[in-house]
């Protein structure tokens, strides 16, 4: 898969992408951004101040959005890639095609922490996760490269 930064304030590609993960509709995509954001608004994060935002894609079309929630216990703290996971599988989707991811961080595309593709891993390899940058600009990867040589359930069938 080719790495792809795009500008969608622009709506042009800064390079182009070949993905095996099924094709998503520009709507679809400008959706998943804008829904990512918007959840970054209901972020509960007094001790970090990194407000962070996460939108699902299922398999079948529906979307969920998640943020991050802290705790003054920080183990206990939620990603918001998590948490969205979380809210689709407990309405009962486990197929995900994409996420997005959204930050305040201007310097860097937000990243999803190591647990969290751990958490994703559990659903797939091959779907894709939209980082981006408050300017509008963001990076497209597979998990599959976010997260290669993975450990996932079909490594426990083998038992």
């Amino acid at each position: 898969m080719a790495h792809v930064q795009y500008d969608c304030s622009q709506g042009s590609h800064l390079n182009t992408i070949n993905s095996s993960a099924s094709p998503m509709g520009a709507e679809q995509i400008q959706l998943l951004l804008h829904m990512c954001k918007e959840a970054k608004k209901s972020a509960y994060c007094p001790y970090s101040n990194f407000p962070v935002g996460a939108a699902l894609l299922t398999g079948d079309g529906k979307f969920f959005s998640g943020c991050n929630v802290e705790n003054a216990s920080s183990p206990l703290t939620v990603c918001a890639e998590r948490t969205a996971i979380q809210k689709a599988v407990s309405e009962g989707n486990m197929n995900f095609r994409a996420m997005a991811i959204a930050s305040n961080s201007e310097e860097d595309f937000i990243v999803p922490c190591g647990a969290c593709r751990q958490v994703m891993r559990e659903f797939g390899r091959d779907w894709v996760i939209y980082m981006t940058k408050p300017d509008g600009t963001y990076i497209i990867r597979t998990l599959e490269e976010l997260l290669p040589l993975s450990f996932g359930p079909e490594n426990l069938k083998k038992f």
